[in-house]
């Protein structure tokens, strides 16, 4: 008799989201199929105005570090497993009502992306490359059993959002502010069963946010990309063994809550030891992955004398594939091919450990929406402190470039398409 045939994991995780979005969302399909399910429509929308509207904090205000000051509105917007997308609704920010049985709160189905809204020296509002963050939340709301939608229309609801909230919370008075906001899906039945969830829930909310690249004593955005203040760098405390956050075909590649949560204690604990970030390795080999929640780069001079942007692969699904870490690796294929080579490859810690040994390192930085672009000055591996000279002292001459390019686009210092104008409105009274 010839063998059954089987699938792999993976297989079966890949057919299972190709049938959810045929089913939640055919319209992105190639196939044109139908259902009776409503897909997410912006054009929906229902406007309710905030009658309450609270005071914007002083920037780098004890209010603004706690993270915790939202805007005076959000977006919500329904689906159930009967009747699929509800109409969107902005609203007064406030509590969300959860059943003590709601899904996310015991099997982790949830998904959030991480943006910043940016008052550019122009006076112009605009997002970072936003097709990216709402393609991206497809692919982690479908990995996670969620619901899908047009990544189109999300971007939309997006737009609408920060042109009302906008105006009033990054002021023409303040250019070069941003806030950051966080588009995010929870699984809000009441089923207790492990299961596929039948309803969720999709909200954006915005929030005060503290430059964190700034509070490492990083190159803050600013007009002339001057570097005038002392320098430190992230410093970083390489994972052990033991301590694994993100493996070969699990969920590294999508941005959900059971990525980032049993992380968080080996990150109080580094940052107990006087570090700032861990550095996540796998495997006995120590492949480096990730730097906290951040993307990771190195510049070195290989053996033959060649410079290198390096960083790890997305192939694996371990990496996020962060929209500032694409951007890095745009913009330096593009404005650096004739002084460095981009590679994205799996590399190990002890080939960074021989480069610094070597006086071949020359930089390494962390890139991600919330830290942005921040060098590394020291790395401790095994028990000895990798300290990265350039660093210490400066961004680094690549480092500086690349964060100075992105942040030209993202204030409108240097018009790109990757920097989206979005026009302020006001809600009628």
């Amino acid at each position: 008799m010839a063998p059954i045939a089987t699938q792999t994991t993976s297989e079966l995780t890949d057919t299972a989201i190709k049938h959810a979005i045929i089913k939640t969302a055919p319209s992105i399909t190639t196939n044109g199929a139908s259902t009776h399910l409503s897909e997410l429509d912006a054009s929906r929308i229902i406007f309710t105005r905030n009658q309450n509207p609270r005071a914007v904090p002083e920037p780098n205000s004890p209010e603004v570090w706690a993270q915790n000051v939202c805007t005076d509105h959000m977006i919500t917007c329904q689906w159930t497993s009967t009747d699929g997308w509800g109409p969107p609704h902005l609203k007064p920010y406030g509590p969300l009502t959860l059943m003590p049985t709601a899904s996310v709160l015991h099997y982790a189905t949830e998904c959030f992306e991480g943006m910043k809204i940016y008052r550019g020296y122009d006076s112009k509002l605009r997002i970072f490359r936003p097709d990216r963050n709402c393609c991206r939340m497809l692919k982690s709301a479908t990995r996670i059993a969620l619901p899908a939608f047009d990544p189109k229309e999300l971007q939309k609801l997006i737009e609408t959002f920060v042109a009302v909230d906008g105006e009033k919370w990054l002021p023409k008075s303040r250019p070069g502010s941003f806030l950051y906001m966080r588009p995010t899906m929870i699984a809000n039945d009441d089923h207790l069963g492990v299961q596929r969830p039948k309803a969720a829930l999709l909200y954006i909310v915005a929030c005060c946010f503290p430059s964190l690249d700034t509070g490492i004593g990083n190159l803050a955005p600013t007009v002339n990309g001057s570097d005038e203040k002392q320098k430190t760098g992230l410093k970083l405390l390489a994972s052990k063994e033991d301590t694994v956050r993100a493996w070969p075909g699990g969920f590294g590649f999508a941005k959900v809550g059971a990525n980032y949560g049993p992380a968080l204690i080996a990150q109080d604990e580094a940052r107990a030891r006087g570090f700032h970030q861990v550095l996540w390795l796998l495997g006995k080999e120590c492949d480096v992955t990730e730097a906290g929640a951040s993307n990771f780069f190195v510049v070195w001079r290989t053996r033959e004398g060649r410079v290198q942007l390096v960083t790890a692969p997305l192939g694996d699904k371990i990496i996020l594939d962060g929209v500032t870490r694409r951007s890095v690796i745009e913009l330096a294929k593009e404005r650096l091919a004739e002084n460095i080579e981009v590679v994205e490859r799996k590399y190990t810690m002890y080939e960074i450990e021989e480069a610094v040994e070597q006086g071949r390192l020359l930089e390494a930085f962390g890139a991600g929406t919330a830290y942005f672009i921040a060098p590394v000055s020291l790395i401790h591996f095994r028990g000895k402190d990798l300290e990265i000279q350039t660093a210490a002292g400066s961004s680094g001459k690549y480092t500086l470039l690349l964060k100075t390019w992105l942040n030209n686009i993202m204030y409108g210092l240097e018009q790109h398409e990757w920097g989206v104008v979005v026009q302020e409105r006001q809600l009628d009274a």
